[in-house]
């Protein structure tokens, strides 16, 4: 039996949840669920805080789990990075008031605030920097105007909330982190977790590509093939009307519009795009 760690709250609950639910997995209905067993594939579900994830994957009590890997690192512990899942994205970054540190070296000897001391201590060790780090829980933007720290290190979206506190990021990104899918050092694939592997990355890919389908005159088949390669080759069968093809091809979402115009132009009709709900490769 497969055991494996799910976050139990915020957007890496949700998204864990999702990705699991579209690769075939029972999930729990209610959030006061702790555990779920799923009989018909052989795993068992363990929702726990996505902090200590990490700590129960690299002990060896559960097998797999899923967490950010800001909070991987920040546990501490040794865990290896299986696949990353592409949801709950974050970037972290330093900041402090302007015209008081604009570098990462400038930090040496400072006091940083941060809710995640060991990406920062990672970090700095990285660059060669001593700095007195400051743990402090939940939101940190006003450490600096208390007089707790000269720099903080936080996560960094638009920056808006940095500005209204009069703060400023400086030096490149100290991560960025995302939801991934960790298992203990050293420890091989099984079967179990093979099968797990293809199916989420089944779903990582449905979610990255399209179906793609079109009419193309034969004579124009080449080059509308040049824009849609598929993944091996696309599919092309002839159409009662003479002279003209359809083809099915897999592409990818995040060119699919700029692929369609190229078609268009070229001449392919009846061009439509579908989702796929999930795939093996």
């Amino acid at each position: 039996m497969l055991r494996i760690a799910v976050p139990n709250k915020g957007s890496l609950s949700q998204g864990a949840i999702e990705m699991l639910t579209e690769a075939g997995y029972r999930q729990r209905r209610s959030t006061r669920d702790l555990q779920v067993m799923d009989a018909d594939n052989e795993v068992e579900f363990f929702y726990l805080r996505p902090g200590d994830i990490a700590t129960y994957v690299a002990s060896g009590d559960l097998d797999l789990g899923i967490t950010g890997r800001d909070l991987a690192i920040n546990s501490g512990v040794e865990v290896d990075e299986v696949v990353a899942l592409g949801f709950g994205r974050s970037t972290f970054r330093y900041a402090a008031r302007p015209g008081t540190v604009d570098s990462v070296p400038g930090l040496h000897g400072r006091r940083i605030a941060t809710s995640y001391p060991g990406v920062v201590r990672r970090n700095l060790e990285s660059v060669g920097v001593e700095a007195e780090i400051i743990k402090l829980a939940g939101a940190v933007e006003n450490a600096i105007a208390l007089g707790v720290a000269d720099a903080i290190a936080d996560v960094v979206e638009t920056g808006t909330t940095l500005k209204q506190a009069g703060l400023a990021v400086f030096g490149e990104p100290i991560m960025k982190s995302e939801a991934i899918l960790v298992h203990k050092t050293g420890n091989g694939e099984t079967p179990a977790t093979e099968q797990l592997l293809r199916r989420v990355r089944g779903v990582l890919v449905a979610r990255s590509y399209v179906m793609l389908a079109y009419d193309v005159r034969a004579e124009l088949l080449e080059q509308a093939v040049e824009l849609t390669p598929g993944i091996e080759s696309p599919t092309v069968s002839p159409l009662h009307r003479e002279g003209w093809v359809a083809v099915q091809s897999m592409t990818e979402r995040s060119d699919l519009h700029r692929v369609m115009d190229g078609l268009y132009e070229l001449g392919a009709r009846g061009i439509l795009a579908s989702n796929i709900d999930a795939c093996r490769l």
